[in-house]
């Protein structure tokens, strides 16, 4: 039994959608299981894939700060650099710790049930969950550049953290897919 899989089905834009250039926030369905527990959720699965990217290298402790599977990214908050971003959404989502020990990760659902496995491991599931998703911005529109600068520099950083955390991932480059949320190529 895999100790952590994760994907996404019915990927699509806010007013449902197949592409909006407009919207710059991905929803779909997650499914992620660990250690054989079964988590569903719709989804903002551009705020899970990044989190996701995020807990490759950081720890993630369940009920502080984003979820892993939010509801919603109502706010991209970058910070001063324009190089890391804080998604503010509302309460509701599935979460999960994520815990690093010596090349491995310690995941704990919210059941208290835990699932080490090789961070290589998990670092593919990863990898595989965020370029799916960037897979699906690339089929669509570009994204129109926000007009407003708080939303602009929310934009820029969003891509700029995925960006930098998805090429510094064990186990490879991301997919040509990517290149969709490269800062200045869409």
């Amino acid at each position: 039994m895999p100790g952590f899989e994760i994907d996404a089905y019915d990927l699509g834009w806010i007013l449902g959608t197949p592409d909006e250039p407009d919207d710059r926030c991905l929803h779909g369905h997650a499914v992620a299981v660990i250690g054989g527990e079964r988590f569903e959720y719709d989804c903002t699965v551009s705020a899970t894939a990044l989190m996701l990217l995020k807990s490759l290298t950081e720890d993630h402790i369940a009920g502080e700060g984003e979820q892993m599977l939010p509801c919603c990214g109502h706010f991209l908050v970058a910070d001063e650099g324009c190089e890391n971003v804080y998604i503010s959404g509302c309460g509701n989502g599935v979460d999960w710790t994520v815990r690093h020990e010596n090349g491995a990760v310690r995941l704990i659902t919210p059941t208290g049930h835990e699932v080490v496995l090789p961070l290589a491991e998990y670092s593919a599931a990863v990898c595989r969950f965020a370029d799916k998703v960037a897979a699906y911005y690339a089929a669509c529109s570009p994204k129109t550049e926000p007009t407003d600068d708080f939303d602009r520099r929310g934009w820029l950083a969003f891509r700029r953290e995925w960006s930098r955390r998805r090429q510094a991932a064990p186990g490879g480059r991301p997919t040509a897919a990517g290149a969709c949320l490269r800062p200045g190529l869409r």
